[in-house]
Order: C-alpha cells, then sequence, then structure tokens
C-alpha cells in the first residue's frame, strides 16, 4: 500500500521538470501544471497528471511546490491557489524569491489553515537532474519533518534553517558568495590568460589549495571551453542579487561588493548575455581587458 501523499508541482522550467520527474521516479503520485502546456508532455508520458487549472492541482495534492521565476509570479500562483485550496494542505515554495514576501505569504495561507515552507534550491539544472540538490528550509519544524521525505527526492542537503523567510535569507547569502566567487574567478584568469599562462594548468595548480571552491571546479571547466549554455541563467542571478540588496536595504545591511558584481551583471544582460549561464559573469572581466580566457 502507497502512504505517500499526493504531490502538486506548479512550474516545470529548467529547474522544475527535471526536480518533478525526481519526485515522480520516487513513486509519488503527481499532478502537475504548467502555463506552457507543452511542457507537462514528458511528465504526462511518465505517469504524471497533467492538470488544466489551478483548481485541479489543489483538488488532487496534499503537498503543493511551486518553482517559479520570481516574488511576482509566486505572489499571482498563490492567489489563484488561495481560491480552491483545502484546509490542512501544504505549500512548499521552492523558487528563489524575497524573504519577506515569502513571510507575507505565509500569514496569507495561515488564514485558509494552509502550511508554507520557503525552500529555495542551490546546485543548477545538474542538482536537478542529478536529484542533489542544496536545499535550504524555512517554516514550521513539524511541517518541514513531514515533507522531509518529499524534499529528499530532489535534494541531497536538506536543512531546516528557522521560520518562514529563513530558507530565503539562506539563499540569498549563498547567491551572494557564488556571484562573487564567479567574479573572482573571471578577475584572476582575465590576469592569467594576459600573461600568457595556460589556465588549464593555473586552474590545477591553485584547485587543491585555499582558492579551490565548488564554484571553480563547477565553472572554469565551461568557461575554459567556452560553453556558455545556460544550466542557471545569468538574468535569473540578476534577480537574486536585486532581492539580496532589496533586502539588504530592509535590514540596514550594507553590500558594497554585491552592488559592484551586479553593476557587472546590469551590463551583461544590457548588451544581450542575459540568456547565458551566470558563469558569463567572466565576460565582463574579458571585455575589459581584452581577453578571452580559453584553454589551449
Amino acid at each position: 500500500m502507497n502512504n505517500k501523499k499526493s504531490i502538486g508541482f506548479i512550474g516545470l522550467g529548467i529547474m522544475g521538470k527535471p526536480m518533478a520527474k525526481n519526485i515522480l521516479k520516487a513513486g509519488y503520485k503527481l499532478a502537475v501544471f504548467n502555463r506552457t502546456k507543452s511542457k507537462m508532455a514528458e511528465l504526462t508520458a511518465a505517469g504524471a497528471y497533467s492538470c488544466k487549472n489551478y483548481k485541479e492541482v489543489a483538488d488532487k495534492a496534499e503537498i503543493i511546490i511551486t518553482m517559479l521565476p520570481n516574488s511576482p509570479e509566486v505572489k499571482e500562483v498563490i492567489n489563484r491557489l488561495l481560491l480552491h485550496l483545502k484546509s490542512g494542505t501544504i505549500i512548499i515554495d521552492m523558487s528563489s524569491i524575497a524573504p519577506l514576501v515569502s513571510r507575507e505569504i505565509a500569514v496569507r495561507l495561515q488564514e485558509k489553515s494552509v502550511e508554507f515552507l520557503d525552500a529555495p534550491v542551490s546546485g543548477g539544472e545538474p542538482g536537478a537532474v542529478a536529484g542533489t540538490l542544496a536545499i535550504m528550509v524555512g517554516g514550521e519544524e513539524a511541517v518541514f519533518k513531514t515533507c522531509l521525505p518529499v524534499l529528499q527526492c530532489v535534494g541531497k542537503n536538506v536543512v531546516h534553517m528557522g521560520p518562514v523567510g529563513s530558507g530565503g535569507f539562506t539563499k540569498l547569502v549563498n547567491q551572494i558568495i557564488v556571484a562573487l566567487n564567479i567574479a573572482a574567478v573571471g578577475e584572476a584568469f582575465s590576469l592569467a590568460q594576459k600573461a600568457g599562462l595556460d589556465v588549464q594548468r593555473v586552474y590545477e595548480a591553485i584547485r587543491g589549495g585555499l582558492a579551490g571552491s565548488r564554484v571553480l571546479d563547477a565553472k572554469a571547466p565551461l568557461i575554459f571551453s567556452r560553453r556558455f549554455q545556460p544550466g542557471f541563467k545569468l538574468k535569473l542571478h540578476r534577480k537574486d542579487l536585486n532581492n539580496a540588496l532589496q533586502t539588504s536595504g530592509d535590514l540596514h545591511v550594507e553590500l558594497p561588493s554585491t552592488i559592484a558584481v551586479q553593476k557587472m551583471i546590469d551590463s551583461l544582460c544590457e548588451n544581450g548575455k542575459a540568456e547565458l549561464d551566470h558563469s558569463a559573469i567572466v565576460q565582463y572581466f574579458e571585455q575589459l581587458s581584452q581577453v578571452e580566457i580559453k584553454a589551449g
């Protein structure tokens, strides 16, 4: 007998579709909804139920996961779901949005006796496909424990951070560190390339020391081979840093390095790079130094 809770999944983009696939593979009954209907076809063929509207998702699911671009989209979807949600339903928003918006949403859902977790992820498309995402969760601990088996279908490192909003705050910390790391890689390897060094050998020389990082290991091979197809789009990292800067203003925290990198990302996005992988931050430094970071 299958005692697993029924799951609804809304938002089948680069990250959402493989996450939903992993939930389905784990044996959960899955109902999916996406505005672009064609994105549901692959999951339907694998055994998911394709919903025609938000009401169907609410009717069929005990736990509903949302994976959407930003705060406005999440608020819109929650507004539509609110008309149909049953008492006792749990909403898990795995999008990367402003944490203070997550708290607003939680209050509204609580009025209908609906529980809420904010659970943004890190790991990009490769992590979503492999089911190895890092997941940072905010919400009631009892609700977290109820949802943990589902979250473990899509993530390898699932950590309860505290009350609602804590997941979002943690994701902002993550995104600041990742963006600044990529910027450091771009700045440093522009120097290496201009100095006539073999950038692949520089990478091999430094990766085991203090300069080594997961970011360096994940992004350097892509940069050196000039592969900027999106695993995580630059425009989405731009959105995340906008949320970080908005939140820093609310909390009266100074983020000068984040402001500097955000200006670089703004410039790249305004010059046609928005759809590239966020490793394209390095192209800002390449343009400044008139160099291309490339192996060989």
